[in-house]
């Protein structure tokens, strides 16, 4: 088996695991459940992670993997703070329930149990984190932004965005997707000494 081959089965075998994961829970997932979904044999899978932590592990290395690109395109970008600010809510609004989020979740429950999905864990938390604060910060800078403390305000902003991600995901009917959007723009806007039309 040559090793691009093996790599990209490994990756397809990491984003069914992904997807199983985020359907069913760390919990409730099987290494069985995984490999009938991949169409593979329990033992391929061995092969590849050698135990059911490694493998869950590993499917969570690579959906943050995924989104820590995502995250380094928004770094990377030209656009100015407001325009970066906008971009970075939009990826990260739990207004639409989907499998990254549902996988996000559940993971952080994972994490109390399982050293190697914590640190990964705090890992995209904290790029997060920088990323959000460098935005505020340029646009403090160039007088997009009022804001005392920018450390701070990530802080209220995220802890705002990760609460209504679990809302909207365990209690599926007690906010609409408008409300979702309404409140972060709010909030954030609020953070940042800026009218919410602006987000």
């Amino acid at each position: 088996m040559s090793s691009g081959f093996s790599r990209l089965r490994r990756e397809d075998l990491l984003k069914t695991a992904c997807e199983v994961i985020a359907e069913q829970g760390f919990g409730r997932t099987r290494t069985i459940d995984i490999a009938r979904a991949a169409g593979v044999s329990q033992a391929l899978l061995f092969y590849h992670f050698e135990t059911k932590e490694r493998l869950f592990a590993q499917a969570f290395t690579y959906a943050a993997r995924l989104h820590l690109n995502a995250l380094a395109d928004i770094e990377q970008s030209t656009g100015t703070p407001l325009e970066r600010l906008r971009t970075l809510l939009r990826l990260c609004s739990p207004a639409i329930p989907t499998e990254g989020w549902r996988l996000w979740i559940d993971a952080w429950s994972e994490a109390m149990r399982n050293a190697e999905v914590e640190e990964i864990s705090r890992r995209i938390d904290h790029q997060g984190r920088m990323l959000l604060r460098g935005i505020i910060e340029a646009g403090v800078a160039c007088g997009e932004f009022k804001c005392d403390d920018s450390d701070d305000a990530t802080w209220r902003i995220l802890s705002l965005v990760d609460g209504l991600a679990i809302q909207t995901h365990v209690h599926a009917k007690v906010l609409s997707r408008r409300r979702v959007n309404v409140l972060i723009r709010t909030a954030a806007a609020a953070e940042l000494g800026i009218s919410p039309e602006k987000l």
